[in-house]
């Protein structure tokens, strides 16, 4: 059955493949334009368990090639949304962002030296990191970031860097990358349900954003996904100004400067750690 499906929606997409490259012909032809089909190729999304399939996608005999991964505005994209591409092309950027900030050093101010940070570093950091902000791979730039903050402080190699991150103010890989999807979010309120939008049950969630069903993990770390569970995860006091959106990226920015969270579970798990402490005190308390 799921054989059969599967072939019918491979007949559907040759034949909506088909309409498209007709429209694309008939308007490159009207502007004297022709598609070179040696350079043009393309890229089959799927998930690491699906079975591999050899697509024929072309026009009048035509064909162009299958490719792993393309480039498209400044993000390298694999097939397998594992974003390992466009990370092994950061390192390579970043590595000579450090270089930059050692030689600079030595003669530099420590404004200067922040200012350089934020041209050479950041800016190449957190370009698009909302998409490939999530993935396994992120770790080895996460690397490179303490690396630079250490060089930016003549730090050894085995200082802790939570405390410099605070003191430089500088916002860590998975805080910046909080940071840029809370910002998706809030400029794009209109894509997002709240749940008391979606039902009508009067719950102490009925604020929070809707989390819809989702299975496939490729799913659940997109930007759109993840930016529900984040938003949720806010302290109330953030969430409530979240219609102001000067005051929502201050409050924001003053909270996460304040945890500078490494990792997502930290993040996920703050609020109950901060429940679980407040419940305590006041049982000391009395």
């Amino acid at each position: 059955m799921i054989l059969v499906f599967y072939l019918l929606t491979l007949i559907d997409f040759n034949k909506n493949i088909y309409r498209v490259f007709t429209t694309l012909n008939k308007w490159l032809r009207a502007n004297q334009l022709s598609l070179n089909f040696n350079k043009t190729n393309y890229v089959h999304f799927t998930t690491k368990r699906n079975m591999t399939v050899n697509l024929k996608i072309g026009f009048n005999y035509n064909f162009i090639t299958n490719s792993s991964y393309t480039k498209f505005l400044g993000m390298t994209m694999d097939n397998t949304l594992s974003w390992s591409n466009h990370i092994d092309l950061l390192v390579k950027k970043l590595s000579t962002a450090c270089y930059i900030i050692s030689n600079a050093k030595t003669y530099m101010s420590a404004l200067s030296l922040k200012m350089i940070y934020y041209t050479f570093f950041r800016s190449v950091m957190s370009y698009g990191i909302i998409f490939w902000g999530s993935s396994s791979h992120s770790s080895i730039i996460f690397r490179l970031q303490k690396k630079a903050i250490r060089i930016m402080e003549g730090c050894g190699n085995r200082i802790l860097c939570r405390n410099l991150f605070k003191k430089l103010e500088i916002l860590p890989l998975i805080s910046q990358y909080i940071l840029s999807v809370l910002m998706f979010v809030v400029q794009n309120k209109n894509f997002f349900l709240t749940n008391n939008e979606n039902h009508n049950i009067d719950t102490r969630q009925r604020n929070n954003l809707y989390l819809p069903q989702a299975n496939l993990t490729v799913y659940q770390k997109g930007a759109y996904y993840s930016g529900i569970k984040i938003f949720n995860n806010l302290p109330l006091e953030i969430k409530i100004v979240v219609d102001n959106q000067k005051k929502f990226i201050f409050a924001l920015k003053k909270f996460l400067y304040s945890y500078t969270f490494y990792t997502m579970e930290q993040y996920l798990t703050h609020l109950w750690i901060m429940y679980y402490t407040t419940r305590f005190l006041i049982i000391v308390v009395h």
